[in-house]
């Protein structure tokens, strides 16, 4: 029997929730009434990166250490001190996730141009997404020709002037996001063609192709509201379709490329809540160095995690060579081998 390639519990988990979201599509729409038939291509498209992104997801979670690290900050996060975790965790969210500051020490504009990726992105995933499902949609008020009503599962949201100054904000917010994704991935693309050390190391499809797309996807947006603006409709039908390959080629490599780190990101709090409380609860001391290199914590759930995976660092004397640092662990080895040497009579040979 071959081995199986891929992960039934995984796969399970993937086919219920694209269900349900296909579900939620159609009600959410109120059967199909608010659905826009013209956006059919993005749906399918969405489904199949959120059926791809659940998927891998579930394997990533099913790996030992990141399920260690998932299961006990969730557990800690809803234990002990709550009140203090979830502050903590909100805080983590808006330093981290929101104004990206894990970047800033890489330097300023650097940060301003993942920064300007990460909100315009963002931005444009939560007007199209809903848009997309037929869970908001736009009407003209009953009775008039220049009030639009904007409905969100069928019911009535809000409702404002043609010319108002709402009204320019919200037809033109993908615009916004487009402009910030060009300026942020522009900037990442002109320091991969100019640095000669990215250049030696860089891949095409994990460096090079994620910005292109983002640009393709946001160039021929831009696209569609000058033809119909500016250009009285001119090669709309061609920008429109050629937008459409860019989005659907970006969909379907979220789950594969470089883009599922977007994912991957707020799972990263549970691991920080984690650290957070294994310092509270103690740290761990080298034996040889006398110094503190990780949590106890950390050093009990890895030597659970070692032996899981079939791996034995217990000592004779009942001790682990997992409660030795790095440091402590590269001298011992090299007392070791010096012990060899000299058992053997030949210590340069």
């Amino acid at each position: 029997m071959k081995n199986r390639t891929y992960n039934i519990k995984a796969l399970l988990i993937a086919t219920v929730l694209s269900l349900l979201m296909i579900v939620l599509v159609f009600y959410g729409s109120r059967e199909l009434q608010n659905f826009d038939a013209a956006l059919i291509t993005y749906l399918f498209g969405t489904v199949f990166a959120f059926f791809g992104i659940v998927y891998r997801y579930t394997v990533w979670l099913q790996r030992p250490p990141t399920w260690i690290y998932f299961k006990r900050g969730v557990c800690f996060l809803f234990t002990g001190k709550v009140f203090s975790h979830f502050w903590f965790a909100s805080k983590e969210t808006v330093s981290n996730i929101v104004f990206q500051k894990f970047i800033y020490p890489r330097g300023k504009y650097r940060w301003m141009a993942h920064f300007m990726i990460a909100v315009g992105c963002t931005s444009a995933f939560l007007i199209t997404i809903p848009l997309t499902f037929g869970w908001v949609h736009f009407t003209m008020a009953p009775n008039s020709i220049s009030v639009y009503e904007a409905h969100f599962f069928g019911f009535k949201l809000m409702e404002f002037d043609l010319d108002s100054v709402m009204a320019f904000m919200t037809f033109h917010a993908l615009n916004w996001s487009s402009y910030m994704v060009i300026f942020g991935a522009g900037y990442y693309l002109r320091r991969r063609l100019t640095n000669p050390g990215l250049i030696a190391t860089q891949t095409f499809e994990g460096d090079l192709l994620p910005l292109i797309l983002l640009i393709a996807i946001s160039v021929t947006g831009l696209g569609l509201t000058y033809s119909y603006e500016f250009m009285k409709g001119l090669a709309f039908d061609f920008l429109a379709v050629l937008h459409a390959v860019t989005v659907i080629l970006f969909l379907i490599w979220i789950p594969f490329g470089k883009f599922f780190h977007i994912i991957q990101r707020p799972a990263q709090i549970a691991a920080h809540i984690y650290h957070r409380v294994g310092k509270q609860q103690g740290m761990a001391v080298c034996e040889h160095t006398g110094e503190e290199f990780a949590t106890n914590l950390h050093i009990k759930d890895l030597k659970m995690l070692t032996k899981k995976l079939g791996f034995d660092f217990d000592r004779e004397d009942g001790s682990s060579h997992l409660d030795l640092s790095p440091e402590g662990k590269r001298s011992r080895l090299a007392q070791a081998h010096l012990k060899a040497r000299q058992a053997g009579g030949e210590l340069f040979g």
